[in-house]
């Protein structure tokens, strides 16, 4: 007996889904450009460019999982991201933290102090910013809010 067929989600996007290698590639041009047309997405792809028809395909499946959505001029579909690359990368961040890292922000940066994987000026970089954010929070802390 045939399995019936699943309807498609018309007009929900989730794009929360994991994007393939190749939908990724796709989709950072899309990100790049902000908006345009197949041509335009294809042509800012980054090497190893893939065949024009196969951006073709990954952009209908971006579309279809909800990141890309269209607009139509003239009969020529312009695309435009649905879910900014910011988000798509708080989702992804989120995920490998709580798979690999037990949720955990201190977890994922001793990984990378481990073997020296971070040189001498991107953990100056680091205290810098960590000691931005101390200050910030301090001066908002206590401060009464004004009617």
């Amino acid at each position: 007996m045939a399995r019936p067929k699943q309807e498609k989600k018309e007009n929900q996007p989730s794009g929360t889904g994991r994007l393939t290698k190749a939908e990724e590639q796709v989709m950072q041009a899309v990100w790049r450009i902000g908006k345009g047309f197949a041509g335009d997405i294809a042509a800012a792809v980054e090497e190893p460019k893939p065949a024009y028809r196969t951006v073709l395909t990954m952009i209908r499946i971006l579309e279809q999982k909800g990141f890309v959505g269209h607009k139509e001029f003239n009969g020529n579909n312009q695309y435009y991201p649905r879910v900014s690359k910011s988000d798509y990368s708080g989702h992804m961040l989120g995920s490998l933290m709580k798979n690999y890292f037990n949720a955990s922000y201190a977890s994922l940066v001793s990984f990378f102090l481990e073997d020296n994987r971070i040189t001498d000026e991107e953990l100056e970089t680091l205290g810098r910013i960590i000691e931005e954010k101390r200050r910030a929070q301090r001066g908002t802390e206590g401060e009464e809010v004004q009617p």
